[in-house]
């Protein structure tokens, strides 16, 4: 089965668990992580595409994803999709142990706020921040502004 298939499996069950798990999810390499569902237009298709993604606070009604894709050559296609369609909803767990959608703007950090960001991704998780040395591209820090 080509990788691609694979991940869509696993992110397909990861997704099904996240909602019906109160944003908890028991894969033993991500059940530590704080998991954000990221809904994007597709920039081909204008369908709906939800991806489990690793996320950081940046303050109040702000997130941070890492766009890495594992470090792979090119951009994963849901950065693409948020590229060319910058409105996104999302799915977050809460204090109170249930999920909330909301729907945001998503931007790509650029100069100093990439720094600073990059800094705090290399602060918590240096092993995802060890993925823009092993490509050649710049990783994109995407910022989800949201209301609460």
């Amino acid at each position: 089965m080509p990788a691609h298939r694979d991940t869509q499996s696993l992110n397909r069950s990861v997704i099904q668990e996240f909602r019906a798990s109160n944003g908890q999810v028991t894969n033993p390499r991500l059940s530590s992580i704080p998991l954000v569902l990221l809904t994007t237009t597709g920039a081909r298709t204008g369908l709906a595409r939800t991806t489990p993604l690793a996320y950081f606070t940046d303050g109040p009604g702000r997130i941070f994803v890492w766009a890495s894709a594992m470090a792979a050559p090119s951009h994963p296609a849901w950065y693409h999709n948020l590229a060319a369609n910058p409105q996104v909803s999302i799915e977050l767990p809460t204090s109170a142990g249930v999920v909330e959608r909301f729907d945001g703007t998503a931007a790509t950090a650029t100069g100093a706020e990439r720094d600073r960001l990059l800094g705090i991704l290399a602060s918590t998780r240096p092993d995802a921040a060890a993925h823009q040395n092993q490509t050649s591209r710049e990783i994109p820090l995407i910022v989800i502004s949201y209301q609460k």
